[in-house]
């Protein structure tokens, strides 16, 4: 068991995806980053300087000036503002992914499709190789 295990290891596909592992996780803060201080300050400036990180409800019905000031006084909030900041992430980060996995497919090489060995007699309708001028089943000529 020991034996295969190291060479499961040592194969490429565990090195590639340690990498692709490490390569993501950097690319998720730079997608955190350009949601958090590029898209949502363009987006509060258009719908009218509103901070989505601040948007939540307080679950005791009560009005707080911030979610800081609500956690402080021990009250449980729905912060929808960090929801809609986390949607707008996984939907950069999910179209990213798509357009880079579409690019990708246009490299791979396209598979040539393969010419058929093998013909059916068209008397007895059995398999024969398509070199075949007689066939071995029912002796006709073709």
């Amino acid at each position: 068991m020991l034996k295969d295990f190291k060479e499961f290891a040592i194969k490429g596909n565990m090195l590639e995806l340690a990498i692709g592992v490490i390569i993501g996780g950097a690319f998720g803060k730079i997608i955190t980053s350009l949601v958090n201080d590029l898209i949502m300050p363009l987006l509060s400036l258009i719908t009218g300087k509103m901070d989505y990180k601040s948007l939540f409800y307080a679950l005791d019905g009560k009005s707080y000036a911030s979610i800081e000031i609500a956690k402080e006084a021990k009250v449980a909030t729905i912060n929808y503002g960090l929801f809609i900041t986390a949607v707008i992430d996984f939907l950069i980060v999910a179209f990213t992914i798509f357009i880079v996995v579409k690019q990708l497919n246009r490299f791979k090489k396209k598979e040539k499709p393969v010419a058929s060995k093998i013909k059916d007699c068209p008397y007895c309708k059995t398999s024969i190789s398509i070199k075949a001028t007689r066939c071995p089943n029912c002796t006709s000529e073709l």
